[in-house]
């Protein structure tokens, strides 16, 4: 640099530049450069060559600048311009929205001040103001939508303490990874006999006798996802009783968290008692039969009302033989029974008799419950007698009209034989019908019911066209 030019930088002045060289320069400091006059007459325009949204500006030239504003950016500009031509110090930058008149293109530019001439010619340097319009408009967005998030989580927290609190059962909200209670609702505070905020932030081992810190959380945790029944007894410390803990894990946000809830021993004893009581009640003077056997069939215990229907004195006179000794047909009925409760976990009114160890068979319905006690299975059967007035009318006669009609019209068209042969189909197809009914379509069961074998079954099912009937 020349001693001149070096002077120039050392005395605060601006070296001279070339005109050619200043409108590139312009347009490299800034997006936009307008030259304008004192009364805003647009005289030049200059435009950075890398922004192609002001292209449009330079058709603007000998306009007045104001044609080129929004209605409000009019009154700003105006403001400014006075200040600056009042020559007050340090004019602040100013925020102008360009248009083009139809309001389909309008963008913010931020314009400085600056004289450039002798002439009262005014430099206007802008600096698109797009990008910082397009991340405030973002950050706005983000912020409207953090806003709504909250309110969203708001009303959640505030259902969640409403039904926290409208519960009667004792729930306390476990960390798996800290073993620390983060949650408590009012049952529980009662319960354990803390104030919330000695039980908020503190270990649940802390409210157990003989608990240690991570050995309940770990044990709470595997009861929760095993395949048994999901509570542990635990002890209140102080002596304050027993609490079953019910406990349910799941994931939220990340973190492992148990749902406890506290049933006392006595309170939860009671319930259990009074269904037991209840249960015992309908059990031992409900005025139907019914009967506990093992998945084999092998009574396990049978009411008061089973054993009038069989002539039975005790009890221990049925227990330990198979019910099936007590059914008309036996194993076929017992399977039959069994095999659709097996199934379906219930079966209801199935048609039988029942043979008792003096009396004539008896007609009865049965319903069958598959019952699941620990790791056996065993079946209920409640029964029914069949011979009621309201069951006779109820159950429709496995007689067919249409077959009977069929048969009384033989006679005086037909022989003696004749008519004699074709009751004897009638019969035989009422009674495979009946027995298809009965074993719910089991032709293994059918036939030994009917005492057939298989392959004749078939044969007599092809004879009456019920091989494809449902």
């Amino acid at each position: 640099m020349t001693s001149r030019g070096t002077k120039y930088w050392n005395s605060g002045a601006i070296p001279l530049i070339a005109p050619e060289i200043l409108g590139d320069i312009i347009a490299e400091v800034a997006d936009v450069g307008v030259v304008i006059s004192e009364t805003g007459s647009i005289l030049s325009v200059i435009v950075n060559p890398d922004n192609d949204a002001f292209r449009q500006l330079e058709l603007w030239e000998n306009k007045d600048i104001r044609a080129t504003l929004t209605i409000e950016s009019v009154s700003k500009f105006e403001s400014r311009l006075a200040e600056f031509l009042a020559d007050k110090p340090r004019v602040r930058p100013v925020e102008l929205n360009h248009t083009d008149g139809t309001n389909r293109w309008e963008t913010p530019v931020r314009y400085s001040f600056h004289r450039i001439g002798p002439d009262g010619a005014i430099l206007l340097l802008g600096r698109d103001l797009r990008p910082i319009a397009e991340m405030q408009q973002q950050l706005v967005e983000a912020q409207l939508s953090l806003e709504r998030d909250y309110e969203t989580q708001r009303e959640h927290d505030t259902r969640f303490r409403v039904l926290m609190e409208s519960t009667t059962e004792a729930v306390l909200f476990v960390s798996v990874q800290s073993g620390e209670i983060t949650e408590a609702n009012s049952a529980a505070v009662a319960l354990l006999d803390r104030p919330l905020e000695n039980l908020i932030g503190n270990q649940l081992s802390g409210c157990f006798e003989g608990r240690k810190r991570g050995d309940m959380v770990d044990a709470l945790a595997s009861q929760a996802i095993s395949d048994q029944n999901k509570k542990m007894t635990a002890d209140l410390r102080g002596n304050a009783g027993k609490v079953e803990v019910f406990p349910t894990l799941f994931r939220a946000a990340g973190e492992r968290i148990l749902l406890c809830r506290l049933v006392p021993e006595s309170q939860n004893g009671a319930r259990s008692d009074a269904l037991s009581h209840n249960l015992q009640a309908l059990y031992s003077n409900g005025p139907d039969p019914m009967v506990f056997t093992t998945a084999a069939g092998d009574v396990l215990s049978a009411n008061d009302a089973f054993l009038d229907m069989i002539a039975v004195a005790h009890d221990i006179n049925v227990r330990d033989r198979s019910i099936a000794d007590y059914l008309q047909r036996g194993s076929v009925d017992f399977k039959v029974m069994t095999e659709n409760a097996e199934r379906a976990g219930r079966m209801r009114n199935y048609a039988t008799k029942l043979t008792g160890e003096y009396g004539s068979p008896r007609a009865v319905d049965i319903s069958a419950t598959k019952i699941v006690a620990g790791q056996q299975t065993i079946f209920a059967f409640v029964l029914r007698d069949a011979n009621r007035p309201e069951i006779t009318q109820a159950r429709p006669h496995p007689a067919s009209d249409e077959s009977i009609r069929s048969v009384v019209e033989l006679v005086g068209s037909a022989t003696l034989k004749d008519i004699v042969a074709e009751t004897t189909n009638v019969v035989e197809k009422m009674c495979i019908e009946t027995a298809v009914e009965l074993t719910m379509n089991n032709r293994v069961a059918a036939a030994e019911m009917l005492g057939l074998s298989r392959q004749s079954l078939y044969v007599k099912l092809r004879k009456f066209d019920l091989l494809n009937r449902e």
